[in-house]
């Protein structure tokens, strides 16, 4: 089983042009996203965090059962469920305005344990900058590190809720050590000012970066990087892209027995082209519709 740890909430995405444009809302947040992917890709996947008793909150549970994503890790609480007002720009990129004080996420403690099944933990985006609720989920992952289980972290950065960046930064090289694989956005890597070869120095054994359109590269112990370039598709909008990726490729490693950082190492040249080859096609599909939709195992074919 993958855990997939994080928040979950409501995407409010605009139905046409202007500040005033209607909003409608669709399930949403990094983590959920990555968990709905996985379940909708076939992985026995469980979703760690806490929501809302609100009609939102609900409906976040429902979307996860729909996938058949376990939500036996899910506390609840009832306080209300966070919001996030996109804006799409002309190339469909999404930014985001977030509405997240006093919210049911905030308040996670980490469960007494994980499913003696799990076999790797996914955390990121907003559930590792807001506290109280950002250092259970950071001694969550060094927990789960701790007993040997594979992590995934996308930092996913969203800068206007990080209120001292050189504090984040250093936040997230401590957490470096903990995790197995890093995957981040070109953009996102500018951001923390670090390097994929500094990075794997401290922790990671593999860190793959996503280019938008341009495709996927990854960054390997042995020193080498493969890359593939991204699938030619009309773009609607780019909303869970980046979540869609994080859940092909964990997928992809569970596929083929990888989940471990002697696994990562052995993937080869051939192993890593074709995950990320994977990860670009689901990506792909998901950015050819509206808001977070990552596709079912029956539209990406084999791995």
């Amino acid at each position: 089983m993958i855990v997939v740890a994080g928040e979950a909430l409501i995407d409010l995405v605009p139905q046409g042009a202007g500040a005033l444009a209607p909003l409608q809302p669709a399930l949403g947040g990094g983590p959920y996203n990555t968990a709905v992917a996985l379940g909708r890709l076939g992985s026995p996947t469980a979703f760690c965090s806490r929501a809302s008793h609100d009609a939102f909150g609900e409906a976040l549970l429902d979307g996860l059962r729909r996938a058949g994503v376990d939500v036996s890790l899910v506390a609840r609480g009832s306080e209300p469920t966070t919001l996030a007002a996109a804006t799409i720009d002309a190339q469909g990129s999404a930014s985001y305005s977030f509405y997240v004080d006093g919210t049911a996420d905030r308040l996670f403690t980490a469960p007494p344990a994980l499913p003696a099944s799990t076999r790797a933990v996914s955390f990121g985006t907003l559930s590792l900058v807001l506290e109280p609720g950002a250092s259970a989920y950071e001694e969550l992952m060094r927990d789960a590190a701790g007993q040997g289980l594979f992590t995934a972290l996308d930092p996913n950065i969203r800068t206007g809720l990080i209120t001292d960046p050189d504090a984040y930064r250093a936040r997230f090289k401590s957490w470096l050590p903990a995790v197995s694989l890093l995957k981040l956005s070109e953009e996102d890597a500018g951001w923390l000012g670090g390097t994929p070869r500094e990075w794997l120095a401290s922790g990671p054994s593999a860190v793959v970066v996503t280019h938008g359109g341009a495709g996927l590269s990854v960054f390997t112990g042995d020193g080498t990087v493969h890359a593939v370039p991204g699938e030619e598709i009309d773009v609607v909008d780019t909303i869970g892209a980046g979540d869609t990726v994080n859940a092909a490729l964990l997928h992809g490693l569970a596929a083929q027995d990888a989940l471990s950082a002697e696994a990562l190492g052995a993937l080869g040249a051939d192993g890593w082209t074709r995950l990320l080859r994977f990860a670009a096609r689901a990506a792909a599909i998901t950015c050819s519709r509206a808001g977070a939709e990552p596709p079912y195992a029956s539209e990406l074919g084999d791995l």
